[in-house]
């Protein structure tokens, strides 16, 4: 390659024409926030806007990926859906995961909607949670906190009893939490209970009108218990989210699995990195894949730190007790452990 070839190869230049119809204002956003966003994502490639033409100078390969990008914003508004930073990084994420799915496609695949609020995945492994939720009857959703887990098997529950593909929506947890028991707290047992089903309760009153949802408790359309409540029944034409998880013994997991009735879906949700478990007690989150693999029609899903959609400190979080929990392990295998903050 001649220096002349090295020279264009480093400093190409491609221009792009926005539509008319996309308003500019809500490609670049308030203030170019997301512009912004583009431009600390490909910090080689200068990127100029006048009018509606977006011209990117830099390395070829560069100018393509940062197009993409552009293009996969273009789609979203097309649909009237409105981009913001976080929607904007996702986006770039998942072209350079390079998996063929469009970003486009993820971010606009509406679940429900309820008082002009709409609900759909943020990521791509969400995207494909949700799928997996339609295919197949028993689904395990496994990742850390703050992936959507719940919400968006919560989303979907309420949109299946909607459109009437079943009859009830049944939400239990198993009601052990961050080593508390319920026998410390004080009231009745449903006053004890109810803090721990407390998410589930928040996630139906973001979907559902809330004045209606004491009406569907009260008929049995919608039932929030605690896991042992389960035991001994058979769950027909419903919905059933299990949460919380990784706090459900094999035993109780077996139980839960076993409820599972003709024309209904289960779905599994846990994070197998806190468990609250009494101490040599196996998690039946950790185990149950082993047991079930090969099975039709069961499927596990696992998301992690890159599907965080709360403040994107707690994606960092999440990885950094990854990296710790990795280093304990190492040492323990060779017969030490660590104390934070003290050097081996």
């Amino acid at each position: 390659m001649t220096k002349t070839e090295q020279a264009e190869q480093q400093a190409a230049q491609h221009t792009i024409v926005v539509p008319t119809s996309i308003s500019m204002v809500s490609l670049l956003g308030s203030g170019d926030e997301l512009i912004k966003v583009v431009e600390s994502s490909f910090p080689d490639v200068d990127i100029h806007v006048r009018g509606n033409q977006i011209t990117m100078t830099g390395r070829p390969g560069d100018i393509a990926e940062a197009e993409g990008v552009i293009d996969e914003m273009v789609a979203v508004l097309r649909t009237g859906q409105g981009m913001t930073p976080e929607a904007v990084e996702r986006t770039v994420a998942m072209l350079r995961a390079r998996t063929g799915e469009r970003p486009a496609e993820v971010l606009t695949a509406n679940i429900l909607s309820n008082r002009g609020r709409t609900i759909r995945p943020k990521t791509l492994n969400q995207k494909r949670y949700v799928d997996a939720i339609d295919k197949h009857t028993v689904i395990f959703g496994i990742g850390p906190a703050g992936t959507g887990k719940t919400y968006l098997a919560v989303a979907k529950a309420v949109q299946a009893l909607q459109a009437k593909q079943v009859s009830r929506i049944l939400l239990t947890r198993p009601a052990i939490e961050a080593g508390e028991r319920l026998g410390f707290l004080p009231g009745t047992l449903s006053e004890k209970i109810d803090p721990y089903l407390r998410p589930l309760y928040d996630a139906l009153h973001d979907m559902m009108d809330p004045a209606s949802i004491p009406r569907l408790m009260t008929e049995g359309t919608i039932e929030v218990a605690p896991l042992a409540y389960m035991r001994g029944r058979t769950l027909n034409d419903a919905f059933v989210i299990l949460d919380e998880a990784q706090n459900t013994s094999a035993e109780q997991m077996k139980m839960f699995l076993t409820r599972l009735g003709f024309g209904s879906k289960m779905v599994v949700t846990g994070d197998v990195t806190q468990v609250d478990l009494p101490a040599g007690t196996t998690s039946g989150l950790r185990v149950v894949e082993e047991i079930l693999d090969g099975i039709d029609d069961v499927h596990f899903c696992r998301l992690n730190s890159r599907d965080v959609v709360r403040h994107r400190l707690v994606g960092e979080i999440v990885d950094a007790y990854t990296r710790y929990d990795a280093v304990q392990e190492a040492a323990q295998g060779n017969g030490r452990s660590r104390v934070p903050g003290r050097r081996p």
